[in-house]
């Protein structure tokens, strides 16, 4: 379980002095200045995941330490500051170790070093305003995020679905736990359970790594602009799962679900969360939509109309055309959906 953690990194001079040093440029930790303040482990741990001897740092102090101790490879941190997420990262490395931490950051005048230190992978600056957070589910608007939060895996699960976060490091480990049943089941032996679950860590930054995805959210905004002020909202539903959007008037209820690519494997992917999400919008449901940037295949079109949902594409900037399944193919399956 990937656990989220917010971590407010840009409210006062300090914490952007610090963001200069370790956020806005990496840290050459091979360099001697740094190197010396690292125990040998320290330092093979992490020229083992950052081979090129240099990434970005961030810490916390001693009052931290029992929620620190927590972190593992993989958990993500979404930087905050003045009202906005500034940026997202998954932790690599984290250890313990105040001489390198104060080669790095000055100390707190009143909680002492930032001892809790902790490298990133897949560092990205983003513009994620708080908006978005308090539209999930189980946040509160005016929710400031003051102080360093743990969230608990329900909340984390929303903030990694809810802003299309897509941990590197979960999806290596996938990948290997993958590898470890397809080697059992080729050699004909048994595979205990742990041995699936139990997975390493080598991942190695790729320049090209997006970790989140912002398109989606984008063209959701985008859309919700062009109702004339008509409410929408979010649900999740009881496994986790979190609706892009809810479009409630007085005459119909819309359940809309976004995708950043048009083609067949991301439409596909949206029938498959809307017929999931339909029985959990807290009323009946009339229509079920997939929202894509672009006008989809024929063919996709078609699929979608088998199952009675429609498809809103993004016509000009600012227009979008609504392609409605037919009236029998949504009336016959709309019991399906709720059921």
């Amino acid at each position: 379980m990937v656990q989220v953690v917010i971590q407010p990194a840009y409210g006062n001079p300090m914490a952007r002095r610090h963001w200069a040093l370790t956020l806005d440029q990496q840290v050459p930790f091979e360099e001697e200045h740094f190197r010396s303040g690292l125990t040998d482990s320290q330092f093979d741990s992490l020229i083992g995941l950052h081979p090129a001897g240099r990434t970005e740092f961030w810490g916390a102090t001693p009052n931290h330490d029992k929620r620190m101790d927590t972190l593992q490879s993989g958990d993500v941190f979404l930087f905050t500051g003045q009202n906005r997420v500034r940026a997202v990262g998954e932790v690599g490395i984290s250890f313990r170790n105040s001489v390198f931490a104060n080669r790095m950051w000055a100390e707190d005048p009143k909680n002492g070093s930032f001892h809790n230190v902790y490298s990133l992978l897949n560092f990205q600056h983003v513009d994620i305003p708080y908006s978005e957070i308090w539209a999930l589910p189980s946040f509160k608007t005016g929710d400031n995020f003051m102080g360093l939060r743990f969230l608990d895996a329900e909340k984390s699960t929303e903030i990694l679905q809810g802003l299309r976060i897509e941990s590197a490091v979960a999806a290596q480990q996938a990948d290997q736990a993958e590898l470890k049943v397809t080697e059992a089941l080729a050699s004909g032996k048994p595979l205990p359970t742990e041995a699936v679950r139990t997975t390493t860590t080598t991942y190695l930054k790729a320049a090209t790594e997006v970790l989140v995805h912002r398109a989606e959210a984008l063209l959701v905004q985008d859309y919700a602009a062009t109702l004339n002020g008509v409410a929408t909202s979010r649900f999740k539903t009881p496994d986790g799962g979190i609706a892009d959007l809810l479009v409630a008037t007085a005459d119909t209820v819309e359940v809309i679900e976004a995708k950043r690519s048009s083609s067949r494997t991301y439409v596909r992917q949206a029938l498959g969360q809307l017929l999931d999400y339909a029985p959990w919008a807290g009323q009946p449901v009339d229509r079920l939509t997939v929202l894509v940037p672009e006008r989809p295949a024929d063919s996709v079109v078609t699929y979608l109309h088998r199952y009675g949902v429609d498809c809103i594409f993004r016509a000009t900037p600012g227009q979008y055309t609504r392609l409605e399944a037919p009236d029998e193919a949504r009336a016959h399956l709309r019991e399906r959906w709720l059921a």
